[in-house]
């Protein structure tokens, strides 16, 4: 069953998960909007279910909530050691980004499973100050484009990099690269 596919995004909660965690914080939606720096109808339409987001701005509304990024788009009913959440989908179709599972650390912790498909990148906005990322790779090649600096990461070897940053992946190789990143703040 681990094996498997998953089936659900992780978008497929959050409507439910933003209105509770907003009425327990008692935010109205234009409160949570100037909080997160989000607009109102994006609140509602997240809300209804109607749009797609950042990753990034799920971060903001996690934040604005004084909540975790797992706790807003998170099956309530899932145990978080084991989410399995389809959070990103690239232009190629070997190409996701998986949310594997979540551990307490100072804030949060998060693995997950990436795969690029041959020429595919992923281009994701700064992480706020304090979050790093440790990715390992498991097959193929994996190049890791940060401010100062470029990384060629083959299979078998990793790399560690402040995430709070403007930096993005890419498959420069023939064939699909996997990989697996840890996000900690």
């Amino acid at each position: 069953m681990h094996n498997q596919p998953p089936k659900d995004g992780v978008l497929s909660h959050v409507g439910q998960n933003l209105r509770r965690l907003r009425k327990d914080a008692g935010l109205s939606q234009d409160s949570l909007a100037k909080a997160s720096g989000l607009s109102r109808r994006t609140i509602v339409n997240l809300e209804g279910g109607d749009t797609n987001i950042s990753l990034a701005s799920l971060d903001r509304l996690a934040e604005a909530l004084e909540t975790s990024f797992v706790q807003l788009v998170a099956d309530p009913l899932a145990e978080p050691r084991r989410i399995e959440a389809l959070a990103w989908r690239g232009r190629d179709k070997d190409s996701e980004g998986i949310l594997l599972g979540s551990v307490s650390a100072h804030r949060e912790a998060q693995l997950w499973s990436w795969s690029l498909g041959k020429g595919d990148s992923y281009h994701p906005e700064p992480d706020p100050p304090g979050w790093k990322e440790m990715t390992f790779v498991t097959q193929g090649t994996l190049r890791i484009d940060l401010e100062t600096e470029s990384l060629t990461v083959t299979a078998g070897d990793f790399a560690i990099y402040s995430s709070a940053q403007n930096y993005s992946y890419a498959n420069p190789g023939d064939s699909t690269v996997r990989f697996v990143r840890t996000t900690v703040e």
